[in-house]
């Protein structure tokens, strides 16, 4: 190769390392829509660069830079005064590339509600992203924002002049209303009409009267799956027990009962959903539709009459494909703190998120999980929603390593117990799962 060959040589594979493709993907605002004076935005990078997004910034004009942030998410809130605005984001990756997103929007200060997503009249996937922001002539400010799926049916409620939130819907036409109420007693609100289709995602259904179940004790201080107990012990008893018409909300329920004498021991309950085993079946024989999956909604109804003796209740989703291992696990803290925590499966630990979780005793509790995996192949919290209230995370996580190359998708449910292993039930029913 001569001399000439080398340098043109180098200095291509310089240019694609160094600066390598990215892009930014602006999910709020939308272009062209028009806001309120406090404007959330929500954006994420991809980029080509093997060390990654470094991080992550906002231009409300040409060099006015607000915010910036670590890393290939954002989500803030940022004030601007009434005008129209081309509003860039823009990432920087550590291989000195950077690349941008424009979004034009016009601010208004007038009282009102700004939905910026949905569109009013659109067609839209399950879960449906709300986001939106008000203002007020109050003095006092804005209080609180809802959204309203029907009427007299309040899905959403948050404090702030802004929300940004994402809600499981079934396919069908909705007309649906983002309501801002003040603390000088005012209310005002926007109707937005959507209709949610079936191509958002494939939803199974009643899967807690689905065949499949498979269960484990886990005991200290490993809290392995513990191969040799029995459900009539030692130190750990269980029982699930299908087909359970009172309480129920569809006529179905399943009963999961946890007791015995060694404290602090617990109980999974596992079903393989895709892949070999699957109880729907969608063996995926040859891996065609695993590796294509993205983003995941566990949705739930639970019911207990003795909840407050629960150390914790664990509702998981699982995905593994290429000696990759996804599990994505939301820890209900009850009797241990009342507080949710998710797992970082690559280190092996739960994360506490400051997120309350106190489920209701002696009623029906409904939960609506959404998790994703990343075109990086990391692992996404998107939001918690709990009778209601929703908690948006959008944290990151990295995968772990599996020693065989199982492929398949499971979920799975968790009780745990006590200092003192007091024994409790908890009815599951309305055990929905959409995958896309």
């Amino acid at each position: 190769m001569n001399r000439f060959v080398q340098i043109s040589t180098a200095i291509s594979v310089f240019f694609l390392t160094a600066f390598a493709y990215a892009g930014v993907t602006v999910s709020s605002p939308t272009n062209g829509s028009t806001v309120g004076t406090s404007i959330n935005v929500v954006a994420s990078a991809t980029t080509s660069c093997s060390k990654g997004v470094a991080s992550m910034g906002i231009y409300p004009t040409p060099n006015w830079l607000v915010y910036t942030v670590g890393g290939h998410t954002l989500n803030t809130n940022i004030s601007l005064n009434p005008g129209t605005y081309t509003i860039v984001v823009e990432e920087w990756d550590y291989c000195g590339g950077a690349s941008t997103s424009p979004v034009t929007v016009t601010v208004k200060s007038s009282t009102g509600v700004y939905v910026s997503s949905p569109a009013n009249n659109s067609t839209v996937g399950s879960p449906v992203t709300f986001a939106a922001s008000a203002t007020t002539s109050c003095s006092k400010g804005v209080a609180s924002m809802g959204i309203y799926t029907a009427p007299n049916q309040l899905a959403y409620v948050g404090n702030g002049a802004s929300l940004n939130t994402s809600l499981s819907l079934g396919a069908g036409t909705y007309y649906t209303t983002v309501t801002e109420w003040d603390y000088c007693g005012g209310a005002s609100s926007t109707p937005v009409k959507i209709t949610v289709n079936g191509s958002g995602g494939n939803t199974l259904y009643s899967i807690q009267k689905a065949g499949g179940w498979n269960s484990w004790a886990q005991q200290p201080p490993s809290y392995q799956d513990c191969l040799s107990c029995t459900p009539s012990g030692p130190g750990t008893t269980w029982a699930e027990y299908q087909g359970i018409s009172n309480p129920s909300l569809s006529g179905s329920s399943t009963q999961f009962n946890l007791g015995g004498n060694m404290a602090y021991s617990d109980v999974l309950w596992n079903n393989h959903l895709i892949g070999p085993f699957s109880s729907q079946g969608l063996p995926d024989t040859n891996h065609t539709l695993v590796p294509t999956l993205h983003t995941f909604t566990y949705d739930v109804w639970f019911y207990s009459g003795n909840l407050n003796v629960s150390q914790a209740l664990e509702f998981d989703v699982n995905q593994f494909f290429n000696t990759m291992g996804f599990t994505w696990g939301h820890e209900c803290r009850v009797y241990g703190g009342h507080e949710w925590d998710i797992w970082d499966a690559a280190h092996y630990k739960w994360v506490p998120t400051g997120i309350a979780c106190n489920p209701l005793e002696n009623s029906w509790n409904h939960l609506t999980l959404v998790v994703s995996r990343t075109s990086d192949n990391k692992e996404t919290y998107q939001s918690i929603t709990l009778n209601g209230v929703t908690h948006t995370l959008n944290w990151t996580y990295s995968p772990f390593w599996v020693p065989s190359d199982w492929w398949g998708v499971t979920v799975n449910y968790q009780q745990d117990g006590n200092y003192a292993q007091q024994a409790y039930t908890v009815y599951v029913d309305k055990l929905n799962f959409t995958y896309q």
